[in-house]
């Protein structure tokens, strides 16, 4: 959708699951070999990826002050199947999260989204508020309101709406 400088950090793996479906022009690319191989999926996986994408959309839909855009999975049981462990270095006592036993891809997405809240940027990852985008994007806005993937498509499309409805 729109060029942006990606999510800071852990959340731009998040940010990248979350627009692999442009649903704009609905292209799905967990349904390449190219974007399965982007996160390491199977065609196996491809069911849960999706399932795990779009309740990702929905929080960082909530995140921005939206409605989820349909129903699905709560993120949070999601994520119950991908505890996370604090693993210490016995040699220089350094601590770092991992997840434990668990898919691989949700398993990234745990550990990124408890990186993320330690980091205090989890909440300004969200999702476009213009309904054929829902695109993610980090909010870098000083106040963290953005509203939209992009000022000059989303942004500018919602205020020639709001203009030519007066």
């Amino acid at each position: 959708m729109s060029e942006r400088v990606p999510a800071p950090g852990d959340l731009a793996l998040i940010e990248a699951l979350v627009n692999t479906l442009d649903i704009e022009a609905g292209a799905d690319a967990l349904g390449t070999a190219d974007g399965r191989a982007r996160f390491g999926l199977t065609e196996g996986q491809v069911p849960q990826a999706r399932e795990l994408r779009e309740s990702l959309r929905a929080i960082l839909l909530a995140h921005a002050g939206h409605p989820a855009h349909r129903e699905t999975t709560p993120l949070g049981e999601l994520l119950a199947r991908a505890p996370l462990l604090i693993a210490i270095d016995a040699h220089d006592g350094s601590a770092r999260i991992e997840p434990a036993d668990a898919e691989p891809l949700l398993a990234r997405v745990a550990s990124a989204i408890a990186r993320s809240l330690a980091e205090g940027t989890w909440p300004r990852l969200k999702a476009c508020e213009a309904p054929t985008c829902h695109w993610a994007y980090y909010d870098r806005s000083p106040a963290g309101r953005g509203r939209w993937c992009s000022m000059a498509v989303c942004g500018s499309r919602a205020k020639m709406r709001r203009y030519r409805a007066k």
